[in-house]
């Protein structure tokens, strides 16, 4: 996927769930840059849980919608009509980048303190390490930052 149509698709669906800033997108380019390199994985290698472009894991998407959803029903009844009417199942983030976009940024949005500035790519890994992937997860750094370069804004550092 190209990132210009990320970055529109990112826009297009989370304004309208008042989800939408320069942060939050920055944070979830660089999330789907390293989770799927930017939307070329849609299930996780080697036969693993996680889906879609954000590679949520189906664990995480039903606490979404239990812990979180369950309680903002205007939200959810937006984020359910981006899946056809239908909650669904973790599945649906496979080929809904749509609905994958506003799972992820809902998962960052239950984190507390604010989202990292989008100008500051150590801020938007340490953030996306403690939240997103974990303090246990792979993640790693280098390979992080790596990837965000790569597919994200398409040059490579030396």
């Amino acid at each position: 996927m190209l990132a210009s149509d990320l970055r529109a698709l990112i826009k297009l669906t989370l304004s309208p769930l008042n989800l939408y800033s320069q942060n939050a997108e920055e944070l979830l380019m660089a999330t789907c840059a390293n989770e799927s390199n930017l939307g070329t994985y849609r299930t996780q290698t080697g036969g693993g849980p996680a889906r879609g472009i954000f590679q949520m894991e189906a664990e995480d998407f039903n606490d979404i919608w239990h812990n979180w959803l369950g309680y903002k029903t205007q939200l959810a009844a937006q984020v359910v009509a981006l899946n056809g009417g239908q909650r669904g199942t973790a599945d649906d983030l496979t080929n809904n980048d749509a609905y994958a976009i506003a799972m992820a940024r809902i998962h960052y949005e239950r984190c507390p303190g604010t989202l990292p500035d989008s100008a500051n790519l150590d801020a938007i890994w340490a953030y996306y390490k403690r939240y997103y992937n974990t303090p246990a997860g792979a993640a790693v750094q280098g390979i992080f930052v790596y990837k965000y370069h790569r597919y994200v804004t398409g040059e490579i550092p030396a």
